[in-house]
Formats: structure tokens, sequence, C-alpha cells
């Protein structure tokens, strides 16, 4: 409304200069209109420069589309949890962060994520509804019976191979019907050393517990009480992958990894089969760039009692100590949204489709029937407050022994457990 048209509607009504100022505005008496800011809610991430780019851009579709928001990027790509434990502790850390499966119990532990567990029940929009995530992947963001952040990928293992080599090899390419024992057959019948060409390469990824609980095992059990690496299944599954690491029968040796690489030789060429993330480029590698190998993808080799399959997940916080927990927490819902829409495969069961998948990474859509299948049987870590130190333990006393070996995993599992135990939280 006009200072003039409101002045004649206040003549008309027999209202006074005084009463006019309650009709007015007094953003209309100078020309110009008050816009409230929006606040500014910062997100931590480790993004490097292309994931940075790819990120801003959900962002700014996002805060589009938010009224009470603005999110801003704070990418750290570098050293990324010490800045981010520098800061939490310093009072200046970002409104939201990024931590990986194995973090979260930890800083929840410490005060420094937010419990949002009753945001969420009170919540009806799609990324706040839990029932919707595929339940071993919400665990990650949750302890002690809270929920401290959302989720934003669940990317399953897949194996990846070449099928050229298998063709010169005269190998079958894998099928469902894939077992361990056909995996490490295939692997020496891959292998030709003096070619430089190996069936396939172990350097500690994939994870062992992966096979653990292919056996019927587990490294953390539950109930977070245990860690029975001791047991008949851990013992099969660990002295298995002991077998294929590093070992120039079926696998790259260390030193040709460190010089040559671990990823980049399966784009060369040089290595059959690789167990990856079904995120990765390999499978598109070669239309990106044709000097890169053809590469194709598959389930994981099922073993003793499943075909169960390793899920990358990381999940965004908020920070305990946000100034605007409400702005933060919104922020959050906003976010995980969009990135549900970027990265696969989304955490849901309702996005864990084929098209969303190809709407996602367009050049993924070949893959995505297979992704979709090991969805189904993908899990992740049983994680506790001191994972990181668990992970550590696991790897110098346990593992690298048996890699170099150095002994043999029933010879020293009994004596690594007790270790291990001393660093669960019950």
């Amino acid at each position: 409304m006009s200072r003039r048209s409101a002045l004649k509607r206040a003549a008309a009504l027999g209202l006074g200069a005084s009463a006019v100022a309650s009709i007015v505005p007094a953003a209309a008496t100078t020309g110009f209109a008050i816009v409230q800011a929006k606040p500014r809610v910062r997100l931590g991430t480790w993004a490097a420069v292309e994931e940075a780019g790819q990120l801003q851009a959900v962002i700014d579709k996002v805060n589009a589309e938010a009224t009470d928001y603005e999110i801003v990027s704070e990418p750290q790509p570098a050293d990324y949890y010490t800045k981010l434990q520098t800061t939490i502790a310093g009072g200046t850390g970002p409104d939201l962060y990024w931590l990986s499966q194995e973090n979260v119990a930890g800083y929840a532990t410490l005060g420094a994520a937010l419990d949002i567990s009753e945001r969420l029940a009170a919540d009806s929009t799609p990324a706040a509804k839990l029932d919707d995530y595929f339940e071993p992947i919400l665990r990650t963001a949750q302890f002690d019976g809270k929920t401290f952040g959302l989720p934003w990928i669940s990317q399953p293992v897949m194996l990846y191979y070449n099928p050229a080599l298998f063709e010169a090899a005269g190998v079958a390419e894998p099928d469902e019907s894939w077992t361990w024992d056909t995996f490490r057959d295939a692997a020496g019948k891959l292998t030709d050393p003096a070619a430089g060409v190996y069936g396939t390469s172990f350097n500690g990824w994939p994870p062992v517990p992966m096979f653990i609980w292919q056996a019927g095992g587990d490294t953390i059990s539950e109930d977070l009480a245990s860690s029975p690496i001791d047991s008949p299944e851990a013992i099969e599954a660990a002295t298995f992958y002991a077998d294929i690491i590093y070992n120039e029968q079926y696998a790259v040796p260390q030193a040709t990894i460190e010089e040559q690489g671990f990823g980049e030789m399966v784009k060369a060429g040089k290595v059959a089969m690789f167990y990856g993330g079904a995120a990765d480029d390999l499978d598109f590698a070669a239309k990106k760039d044709p000097a890169n190998a053809v590469i194709k993808m598959a389930l994981v080799p099922s073993g003793p009692k499943s075909r169960t399959t390793f899920a990358y997940t990381a999940s965004t916080v908020v920070n305990a100590a946000t100034e605007n927990p409400d702005a933060a927490y919104k922020a959050l819902v906003g976010l995980t949204e969009g990135i549900h829409h970027w990265k696969i495969v989304a955490p849901r069961t309702t996005l864990a489709t084929e098209e969303t998948i190809a709407e996602s990474v367009p050049d993924k859509a070949p893959s995505a029937p297979i992704i979709v299948q090991a969805v189904q049987d993908m899990r992740s870590f049983n994680v506790i407050p001191k994972q990181a130190e668990w992970d550590e333990t696991f790897l110098k006393e346990y593992l690298e022994p048996i890699f170099f070996k150095e002994a043999t995993p029933e010879e020293i599992a009994g004596e690594i457990r007790p270790i291990l135990e001393e660093l669960l939280p019950s």
C-alpha cells in the first residue's frame, strides 16, 4: 500500500494521522522493503574441489527453497578431523558437520553432537522418517538409544571385473553362483605376473570384517559387549583373506601396489577383479577416457553363510553447541534430502531404486540393477565410542601380522581378543 493510498483510506475511515502509522509499514515511507535475513548455518565437510563443487550445487538448490535458513559450505579436505576437533573445542565449530560411520558414537559420547531424536519424532518430512532408512545404516548414526545425525550415503561394496581379461584367460564372468572358492580359483587362473596382470588386489581393502560377516561371525557383537575374532567363523574368514593378500599367486604384491597404485591398476587393465564401492567410477571410466579398461560390475562372491557386503556410510550431525539448533536441524533435514538425490546409494528404502540411482548418476544406469540387488545384503560396522582406537589395535596387533605371514589367525586371535574388548563400552 502506498502512503497516498493509505492516507485516502484513512480519510475515508475517519482515521487520524497516528492511526496511519499502524496501516503503513515503516519501510513503505522510505520506498525500501526490509528483507529479514535467513539464519546462516555453517556446514563442515571433507569435500575436495570436485566434490565440493557438486555439493555446492545441491546446497544452492536447498537454499533456494528454504525460508528459514541459509547453508554456508566450509569444506576442509586436508586434516579434516583435526581441524574439526580444534574448532569444536574452541567454540567455533560449524553448525553441521560430516562424520564417517566410525566417528558418530565417539562425538556423541563427548557431547559434541546434538541428540535430534525428539525433533525427528515430531517431523513428518521425508528425510526425517527414520522408518524409511535401512536399519543397519541408521544404526551408525545412533548410540545409546538416541539419534545424532542422518546418514546421507549407503554405498555397498561390489565386485568390479575386466571382461577382456576373463575372456583371454578362458574364465567365465562372475555371477550369483560365485563363492570364495570360485573367486580364489578364478584369481589364480587370471594371474600372470610375467605380463603384469593379477587376478585381484587386496591391501586391507576390502575390509576384513565383511568376510567375517559372510562366514557368520562378527568383529564387534551387536550388543557391543564382545569382539569374537577368535570364533571359528572369524578364523575361517581371516585365513581366507590372509591367503590372498599380497600373494603373487592370486593378487598384486605390496611393492607393485605402492609403485603403480591400487585402483589405478584396475583402470590400466592390470587387475581382473576388484572390490570397490558402488559409487566408484570404474564401470564408466572407459567412457570418460578410452585409455581406461572396460570394467563391469557384479555382486560380491558369497561366503560360507551369506553374501553380506560392507556399506560405507557417513552422516551429517548437528553441533551440540550451535547457537541456533532449530535452524540447524531444519537445514540438516533439507540438506539430507538434497544429498539423497546426489550420492548413491541413498540410505532410504524408497530411494534405493534403479530410477533414483540413474537420475543421481546417469553413468551408473547400466549398473543400477545389480547395485539394487546388493543393497539387500549390505550392512555396516557395529560402532563403539572408541572405534578409532579399536580399529588401530585390530590393524596393528592382528591384521598386519597375518597379512605379512608373521602369524596365523588361529595363533593370535585369542590373544588379541581381550585387548580389543578392553575398548568396548560394556
